[in-house]
């Protein structure tokens, strides 16, 4: 998960796809995956910036490269910050599926009783 600079974003997205695209496979890594996720305002202000554009990216790499990729994307002007988590090999397919778009998460149907009868408090004497 990136987040990028949105001015740098705005002015040019390919540019910025491209940046992150050359910025993994300069460190060893492939994208299985990668795509706007959402633009949104922060919860604090990084480098003055109030808003932020997330960039999911799914990525194949030796662990042993973690900290060479760390440096590149401090190093790397569009990405104001970066987060990079293992996910369970058994989850992969499915989540690179999904974030390529060929694959929806079915969501389980959860019924909610609005008219359970509430107890009232009963208060001591």
């Amino acid at each position: 998960m990136f987040i990028l600079n949105p001015n740098a974003y705005a002015k040019n997205p390919s540019g910025a796809a491209n940046t992150v695209e050359q910025l993994i496979s300069s460190v060893g890594g492939k994208i299985l995956a990668s795509r706007l996720w959402n633009e949104q305002k922060l919860a604090y202000p990084i480098n003055g910036h109030r808003k932020g554009v997330y960039w999911l990216t799914y990525i194949d790499m030796e662990s042993t490269d973690m900290s060479k990729f760390n440096r590149q994307c401090q190093l790397t002007d569009i990405v104001m910050r970066h987060l990079a988590i293992r996910i369970d090999p058994r989850l992969v397919d499915t989540l690179v599926a999904v974030a390529k778009g060929e694959r929806t998460i079915a969501m389980p149907d959860v019924q909610v009783n609005v008219e359970e009868e509430v107890e009232e408090p009963v208060e001591a004497e």
